[in-house]
């Protein structure tokens, strides 16, 4: 019994390796594996809702899904197996993600009309990240992050201010066009408004008077004014969370400053950096 366990825990262990491990060669022929079963699997996502190919090749797509399918859930049910905590690895972001990607084609079979759900399997694609191991990579992206929450009230009163301006103006068009112009009522008239300030111009409504044509002109002149706004407070929040971010520390050799906080070493001589203290 004893040689049981110790040979299931060997076991548990190699599959550890190799499934969350990308060190050895056979988790790295795993994850090229899994990431070609993912980019294809989702490409046939693609490809079923193009009417042509769907006709044609419809039973073949649903074939190789089920093939897809199977895969993941052998997949899934071995990272269950071989993790050292499966409950965590299925309550975490990864885990349900995994879970979400399978199970819309066993609820087809069982639920009438589930099949619109199969379009959750392009939550594959964040699979991609665990797999490639790119969230090591996305601790710049806090920078990011902080800026968006610092600059938050900013923006927060910039949007209030423009939505005030975009109802205002979208009342002036409602009464200056009408509903005999388009402008049937002023939802409608302020849908007008976020369509122009914003440059886009669908022109599905188009003022026809020469008042509502100058207010047209005003309007996409002030959208061209306010759409930086946002940006310029964005980027003023990124520069200043990427300074308080930095080791302000001169080095002693090449004088250059802008380091890592917890950097040992000079990013540009390589020279070592002297302590705070």
């Amino acid at each position: 019994m004893s040689k049981e366990n110790n040979d299931d825990h060997g076991l548990r262990h190699r599959l550890r390796v190799v499934i969350f491990g990308t060190d050895t060669p056979a988790g790295r022929y795993f994850d090229l594996a899994l990431i070609l079963c993912i980019v294809l699997s989702v490409a046939l996502v693609f490809l079923d809702t193009i009417r042509s190919i769907n006709q044609e090749y419809s039973q073949l797509i649903r074939g190789l899904e089920w093939v897809f399918t199977v895969i993941f859930t052998l997949e899934y049910g071995l990272r269950l197996y071989s993790s050292t905590k499966p409950l965590a690895y299925a309550r975490s972001f990864y885990g349900v993600v995994d879970l979400l990607s399978i199970l819309p084609s066993y609820l087809a079979i069982f639920i009438p009309g589930a099949n619109v759900t199969l379009v959750i399997r392009v939550l594959r694609l964040f699979r991609i990240f665990r797999v490639l191991k790119l969230l090591r990579y996305l601790s710049e992206g806090n920078v990011l992050l902080k800026a968006i929450l610092q600059s938050g009230r900013k923006v927060f009163i910039f949007f209030f201010s423009v939505s005030l301006i975009i109802m205002v103006l979208g009342a002036i068009m409602y009464v200056v066009e009408g509903p005999v112009n388009g402008f049937s009522s002023i939802p409608k008239s302020i849908y007008w408004t976020v369509v122009t300030i914003t440059t886009v111009g669908y022109g599905d409504i188009t003022p026809k008077t020469n008042l509502g044509q100058a207010i047209a002109a005003f309007t996409m002149l002030l959208g061209y004014s306010i759409i930086a706004i946002p940006t310029g407070i964005l980027t003023v929040e990124i520069s200043q969370e990427m300074n308080r971010s930095r080791d302000l520390r001169r080095c002693s050799n090449c004088l250059k400053i802008g380091h890592e906080n917890n950097a040992l070493y000079c990013n540009h001589c390589g020279s070592e950096l002297e302590s705070d203290a």
